[in-house]
């Protein structure tokens, strides 16, 4: 008798990650998963590792930062490893919920995976936030200000919520002290979400490109697709050596090279790269109460994608065609979310703003809708 069979948990990770019956149609563009868990992986090695030397408080955090890149031996690989494998994972994460809007991933009976996964990018976000907060550098201080007083737009809690984040009446220490805590501890919870993400997934299998649910085409996952995950692994793995042995500043900012100062603000405050069009979208709408209900409902549109789309646009021409324009939309906000504030480009983030709604909100459903009575139609004539 193997192995796995004698030992229940071995029994779990060969029906899971070996024994796995998996379309065999599937393309590169399914290897988002394994490769999000493999950054996933390097992301809480190398925090784990950094937090051995850093100190959070802010009198020490910059210069316990800077220690551990010029004294620590191998130190700046390693802080290089983890900012830009941030990066890194978030292009992975950001590809694999494009993959799940173009093939409708989401679609019934699997809205539990598609809302686990939204619940997982949330808290990606928060987490990578709170981590550009603890170098403590100029981007980093005013970045936490700015981004922590959006709480004063909810309404009576508004500013106590933001007190409470601050742990005070400002920016300073208990604010450092609480992001490094929360920093540490979410992402055990990221990983936690991803089990049960991926529990959901093999409830009732994967998707695949064709779109439709064959009980006969499948193969063993272990088998075929870990050689296929294997190559998109290691295209992975030299893109990331590529940044951090030779570009590593590349996709950080150069006013967080600069100690965080109070009393002097950068001339342009921008998040990490990975959140400039939400930026955008606040940025083009003026008040601040509606720039982050505007957010809010960006990702309640996404919650709810599974319930007002019909799933993906693989064969729906209108559809795949509003996809695209729905990428470049927001590539677009990308771009201007970077640059400076002008007539020209808050128009221009006004109108892609107008656009990303008009798309989820209205062109989801009522494509859909359009798309299939059409096809009634065609089939009765």
């Amino acid at each position: 008798m193997r192995m796995h069979n004698k030992i229940q948990l071995l029994s779990v990770l060969n029906t899971h990650l070996v024994a796995y019956p998996t379309p065999m149609n599937l393309n590169y563009s399914w290897n988002g998963g394994s490769l999000a868990g493999m950054m996933l992986a390097s992301q809480m090695l190398t925090g784990i590792l950094l937090a051995m030397h850093y100190v959070g408080h802010v009198d020490y955090a910059f210069a316990s930062v800077q220690h551990l890149m010029t004294d620590v031996p191998s130190g700046m690989i390693l802080r290089y490893a983890h900012a830009n494998g941030a990066s890194l994972f978030f292009i992975v994460v950001y590809l694999h919920v494009l993959r799940g809007m173009y093939y409708g991933s989401g679609a019934q009976p699997r809205e539990i995976v598609w809302i686990s996964g939204v619940v997982i990018l949330l808290v990606m976000i928060i987490t990578a936030f709170i981590g550009y907060v603890l170098p403590w550098g100029q981007m980093s201080f005013w970045g936490a200000t700015v981004i922590t007083s959006l709480a004063t737009a909810i309404p009576v809690v508004g500013k106590h919520i933001m007190y409470w984040l601050w742990g005070g009446f400002s920016v300073d220490n208990p604010t450092l002290n609480r992001f490094y805590s929360f920093h540490y501890t979410l992402p055990l919870i990221l990983a936690g979400l991803s089990v049960f993400h991926i529990a959901a997934l093999h409830q009732y299998g994967s998707t695949n490109p064709l779109g439709v649910n064959s009980q006969s085409s499948l193969i063993s996952f272990g088998s075929y697709f870990g050689a296929k995950d294997l190559v998109g692994a290691l295209f992975l793995a030299l893109v990331f050596s590529i940044l951090v042995f030779f570009y590593p500043d590349l996709l950080g900012h150069p006013d967080n090279l600069i100690p965080a100062n109070p009393y002097s603000t950068p001339q342009h405050i921008v998040p990490e790269w990975y959140f400039l069009w939400v930026y955008a979208i606040l940025r083009s709408i003026p008040n601040k109460a509606m720039g982050v209900l505007a957010i809010g409902l960006v990702f309640a549109s996404l919650f709810a994608m599974p319930f007002i789309g019909l799933g993906g646009g693989k064969f729906r021409i209108i559809t795949e065609w509003l996809y695209w324009t729905f990428l470049a939309d927001v590539l677009l906000l990308t771009w201007l979310g970077g640059n400076e504030i002008t007539p020209i480009t808050s128009f221009v983030g006004q109108c892609c703003t107008a656009y990303l709604f008009f798309y989820l909100l209205v062109c989801q459903p009522l494509v859909g809708y359009l798309e299939t009575q059409f096809a009634h139609g065609t089939q009765t004539n």
